[in-house]
């Protein structure tokens, strides 16, 4: 039996406990003050308490260290967000003697250095979009950036080498922006990364966001579990993620997922991790990172091809050979994942934290999967991200998928907050989305999904309760 630690809170962490215990291994939670009654921490083995926070425990790297030393742990588990991609954590668990599930401190430092990440491909000969290396500090950055502005023309996208989560990242349109926006950048960077360098790419207008699932052992064996499609987004961060991605071109996936295999081997990676790519209008397809961690969205890839990946991690931190190849990962139907998330998306998707769901009724059935820590007398947190429950749809096609899908949201019940569960039944019910037919551009281009009827009041979501009371008194008879 192997004790692991899970730094990190809400619903990655239950899952992660989950898989422990499956493994017959103790799960240690830990948990700042806002997140006392957090259903993770009821859930584990053990947990300790590290702090008032809020938040600033959770990224605390000595503190995480004496805990998973307090409680004995073998191991650590980082999730998603949080110390997850953080080098300096990787490196600490290395030192203090704790596996840490995940790729190693170096593989981390590369490749969440956006620059160093691109260089790697490069020399494996990976297809990116044009890009700058690191902007010199001060005006002399600025006049590189015009200039390769002249060369590629606009628009240009502005990131941070250390960002990630949509953090750290602006669309510019012209010289004007460019002036504006690289400080503002440097200094949004530096705040969320402790990293204010910038650099370029060029814009690939309205592109599908195609990512590879690849799993990889310290035995040099490497995995892909095909692709998911995350294009539906708000504020670059993701709402909507589907399994297997919606491009019919069998040659373009199979290119796509072969390149994610050696984008991998060319970090030298281990574990699991997700390599995203950017797909134009053409089926041009480029390299834009390595997300060196689970993914949200892994559970579309877990149904449909039936392998746990948090189970795989675990076994392969602890040195354990991949106990399937790549001709035994089948690819079986659709899934569809949403992130039910505590937002107003009439408001911009303003989070609803501070309110407590009076009521929660979720869905079931075949094909319906719950990923969430969210329950009946719940206190939202105003001080973490505002996702409640993941909700993953499987079908055999994607008409069954969505059908299913639209069956489980209108029977989804959560009073307290607003959700983006209305906004998520106006999605369903498109027609361009019911093709599979979107990009990253499918927000801006369907804004009227947003025009819905208000129906997630507390008044009408009690009418919807008393209805269904109402519903058995009036629709049962005996013959």
């Amino acid at each position: 039996m192997k004790k692991i630690l899970v730094a990190n809170r809400g619903e990655i962490a239950i899952r992660i406990i989950r898989a422990a215990q499956e493994l017959g291994h103790k799960a240690v939670a830990i948990y700042e003050t806002p997140d006392t009654e957090a259903l993770h921490v009821r859930v584990a083995d053990e947990a300790i308490w590290l702090g008032d926070g809020p938040r600033k425990d959770y990224l605390d790297i000595a503190k995480v260290i004496k805990a998973a030393r307090k409680s004995g742990a073998d191991a650590v588990h980082p999730g998603y967000g949080f110390l997850a991609e953080n080098p300096d954590f990787a490196k600490a668990c290395e030192e203090a003697g704790l596996v840490f599930i995940g790729p190693t401190s170096e593989v981390i430092t590369n490749l969440g250095n956006k620059v160093i990440a691109r260089e790697i491909m490069a020399g494996a000969n990976i297809p990116m979009v044009p890009g700058t290396s690191n902007l010199t500090p001060g005006d002399a950055g600025v006049q590189e950036a015009l200039a390769f502005a002249v060369e590629y023309g606009y628009p240009i996208m502005l990131k941070a080498t250390a960002g990630g989560g949509g953090r750290g990242i602006r669309r510019i349109e012209n010289d004007n922006q460019m002036k504006e926006q690289i400080p503002a950048a440097r200094a949004e960077a530096k705040a969320a990364f402790n990293n204010d360098n910038v650099y370029l790419e060029k814009v690939v207008v309205n592109p599908k966001h195609v990512e590879v699932q690849i799993i990889a052992d310290t035995f040099g064996d490497v995995v892909h579990l095909g692709t998911r499609d995350c294009s539906i987004q708000r504020r670059n961060q993701k709402l909507v993620e589907i399994a297997p991605s919606m491009i019919q071109d069998k040659s373009i996936i199979d290119s796509i997922c072969e390149t994610a295999v050696k984008a991998a081997k060319a970090a030298n990676y281990t574990n699991a991790g997700t390599v995203e790519f950017l797909v134009d209008k053409d089926l041009n397809y480029y390299f834009m990172e390595i997300n060196t961690r689970v993914q949200v969205e892994h559970t579309v890839t877990e149904m449909v091809t039936g392998i746990d990946i948090v189970r795989t991690q675990i076994k392969l931190a602890f040195g354990k050979k991949l106990l399937f190849t790549q001709d035994e990962v089948k690819i079986r139907g659709h899934a569809i994942e949403m992130r039910i998330n505590a937002e107003d998306p009439k408001n911009n998707f303003m989070p609803e934290g501070g309110k407590t769901v009076s009521i929660y009724r979720s869905p079931g059935g075949y094909g319906v999967r719950l990923d969430g820590f969210v329950y009946q007398g719940y206190t939202i947190p105003e001080v973490y991200d505002s996702l409640l429950v993941k909700l993953t749809v499987h079908g055999y096609s994607w008409n069954e998928t969505v059908d299913r899908l639209k069956r489980c949201l209108k029977n989804f019940v959560i009073i307290g907050p607003k959700t983006t569960i209305p906004f998520y039944l106006e999605l369903v019910n498109d027609q361009d989305f019911q093709k599979g037919d979107f990009d990253t551009s499918y927000l801006e281009t369907h804004a009227h999904l947003l025009d819905y009827e208000e129906q997630n009041t507390e008044i009408n979501k009690l009418a919807k309760l008393i209805a269904d009371i109402h519903y058995k008194e009036e629709n049962t008879y005996a013959i």
